[in-house]
């Protein structure tokens, strides 16, 4: 699939609309919990990259899975843990603390990377970083006193674990082991499902939440991962950093309408530290670069 930029702009786009709506249709679901809801959703997302990993890279992508080195199956685990506490996450604290604290992603990647392969990290970087450190120690001292620290803390394993997903693939990379991400998804969902399914037991999911839960797993992550990474071959980082910001606007737009949950100025004014944060040090880069 070739694309022209703006293509890939509006691809962008709506790929962070459907990721966006996880929260909102979490929210309806009657009896599945916890777990239960991460098993349904990596397990309809397997089924879903069997048949679009085919149509994408042609049947001989399941041979280069069997072929891989131990980096795309670190990959894969390190998207086991983004999916399985992602989920898990959205059950026990508001969509926007889940989406605001995903957005403090690129920060521990670049610390992650200075540390472990030796990037530099600019100045600018490291203000955004301070200043996006303190949008969340402002959420998560008042989350302290609301009950939902809990929460927000597991969603912060999805960051983490990405920045050493982004770490691992570099590291890869430029020792010549070139690390497909859309295989590592698919590895990511086998294990999410076996590992989150001896603890979804026994199954409550009504009829109906795993109609939603198929939902997701092909409309919220199979089809948008598979986009996303025909978007990366067209469009910068930077502007992949700004565009996937969306995610967060949208899915606290789609949790308060379609299913009244109001932020709180806590957590709007938080988040509008970490987004102003990456916004900025995203735009600078840019303009430095070019």
């Amino acid at each position: 699939m070739k694309l022209t930029h703006t293509q890939a702009v509006f691809l962008m786009v709506a790929v962070t609309l459907m990721w966006s709506i996880a929260g909102v249709v979490t929210r309806h679901l009657e009896q599945a919990q916890s777990f239960e809801v991460t098993f349904w959703r990596s397990f309809f997302t397997v089924l879903s990259l069997l048949v679009i990993l085919p149509f994408f890279q042609g049947r001989a992508v399941f041979a280069k899975i069997r072929r891989a080195g131990g980096a795309l199956w670190l990959s894969g685990i390190c998207w086991s843990v983004m999916f399985t506490a992602f989920m898990v996450a959205l059950t026990m604290t508001s969509v926007a603390n889940v989406l605001i604290t995903l957005a403090i992603g690129p920060f521990l990647t670049a610390l992650m990377a200075r540390v472990f392969i030796g990037h530099r990290i600019p100045l600018r970087t490291w203000v955004a970083i301070f200043v996006a450190g303190a949008g969340i120690a402002y959420m998560y001292g008042a989350q302290m006193e609301g009950g939902q620290l809990a929460g927000t803390l597991v969603a912060l394993c999805v960051p983490i674990a990405g920045g050493i997903n982004w770490t691992i693939t570099q590291r890869s990379n430029a020792h010549g082991e070139q690390v497909d991400l859309v295989p590592a998804v698919l590895v990511g969902a086998v294990i999410s499902s076996l590992a989150t399914l001896p603890l979804a037991m026994p199954f409550q999911a009504s009829a109906h939440d795993i109609g939603l839960l198929a939902l997701l797993g092909l409309v919220q992550l199979a089809i948008p991962c598979a986009l996303a990474v025909v978007c990366a071959r067209v469009l910068k980082a930077p502007e992949i950093s700004l565009l996937a910001l969306l995610e967060v606007i949208f899915g606290i737009v789609l949790a308060w309408v379609g299913a009244n949950e109001v932020p709180g100025p806590t957590v709007l004014a938080g988040g509008a530290l970490v987004i102003g944060a990456l916004v900025a040090n995203e735009v600078l880069g840019w303009r430095q670069r070019a």
